[in-house]
């Protein structure tokens, strides 16, 4: 059956099926019963809405039902591995409950944040899901005090009044910097991501707890680095090895920091890891694919994705108000071989 010109409406499935609307309205909306319609007729409604490729107009049962089935979703970088498998989880998850999902890219700033927000809100989204870009929550806090339901993933915040799922950070970057410091490293950089950042904090801290329990001193002037970028982890990897050529190990803060010091290493000419070990936070489809598969710490999209739209759900269908919580989802640190001992324990 050729595709009509213009959308089919429901007055004009009634006509085609030799009912009033009413009548059909209540069969396609699943009240045939409720109605004391009869099987003949809501067979012949179905079969002619099928035919005709009915397709009842969202905005009409937005209006009617004062719903509008949608929930918003904002990442910072859909071009990133990790994000986008973060916003396709969320869809998923979402989707199985009967909702519709928005996903907008912040690309990286909190301006553009707070502008994606606003749109979505006025597209009369029932919920919202953001992995927030900076330090600064005040926009997020206003969208929760307005009574729109929200969940913050990945990046979140210390003592912020609002549903949070994010990963177990410190004992996940704690494992990491274990493993160099067993392999024998002791000058190691760190390739920070955005300062102030809960996950940015929370690595730090497990990297530091390690060193602690290890007895070696961790040296903070080798902490370099202002986001979770490529570019951040090229530019800081090149000030450090250049300016500390007795640095022995990285530990990448997120993948794309890994992805920049992998590119600086082999231009300044440290081979890794013969001459250069390297463990990175975020696992993602590449670092399994590189010339030098990277040792890395897995964070568990899947659940964090899934866990942030059930929490949202939950909300949206609760008769009361849920608890604010940090919800953390255990990580796992994948050993590829990117470690190795410091050449002068290998060459003794």
């Amino acid at each position: 059956m050729p595709a009509p010109a213009h959308p089919v409406t429901l007055k004009n499935v009634a006509e085609a099926a030799g009912v009033s609307v009413s009548v059909a309205s209540r069969v396609l909306n699943g009240k045939a019963k409720t109605y004391r319609i009869s099987d003949a007729t809501e067979t012949q409604v179905r079969k002619v809405a099928q035919s005709m490729a009915f397709q009842p107009s969202q905005v009409a049962r937005s209006l009617r039902t004062k719903r509008s089935g949608l929930i918003g979703v904002v990442v910072p970088d859909l071009s990133n591995p990790f994000f986008a498998a973060i916003a396709r989880e969320v869809t998923l998850a979402a989707e199985t409950d009967g909702y519709s999902v928005i996903v907008a890219d912040s690309r990286e700033t909190t301006e553009r944040e707070r502008k994606l927000i606003g749109e979505l809100t006025a597209r009369q989204i029932e919920g919202l899901v953001v992995c927030p870009v900076g330090i600064d929550s005040g926009h997020l806090i206003e969208v929760h005090q307005s009574k729109l339901p929200i969940v913050l993933v990945d990046r979140t915040f210390l003592n912020c009044d609002l549903m949070q799922v994010t990963s177990d950070h410190r004992v996940g970057a704690y494992h990491a910097a274990a493993l160099l410091l067993a392999q024998g490293h002791r000058t190691i950089g760190v390739l920070q991501g955005l300062p102030g950042t809960l996950p940015n904090e929370e690595r730090l801290a497990g990297l530091q707890t390690a060193f602690a329990e290890a007895e070696v001193v961790f040296d903070p002037t080798l902490v370099r680095g202002d986001n979770f970028t490529e570019r951040s982890g090229y530019e800081s990897t090149s000030d450090l090895l250049k300016s500390r050529p007795d640095i022995t190990a990285l530990f990448a803060l997120s993948t794309p920091n890994a992805m920049g010091a992998l590119r600086a290493a082999t231009e300044i000419g440290r081979r890794v890891p013969d001459e250069l070990s390297i463990v990175t936070f975020d696992d993602s489809p590449f670092a399994d694919l590189m010339q030098v598969p990277l040792s890395t710490v897995c964070q568990d999209v899947s659940k964090l994705g899934v866990s942030a739209s059930k929490w949202l759900i939950r909300m949206l269908r609760a008769k009361r108000a849920y608890q604010p919580a940090l919800h953390e989802i255990k990580t796992t640190l994948i050993d590829r071989h990117s470690i190795v001992p410091p050449p002068r324990l290998l060459s003794s």
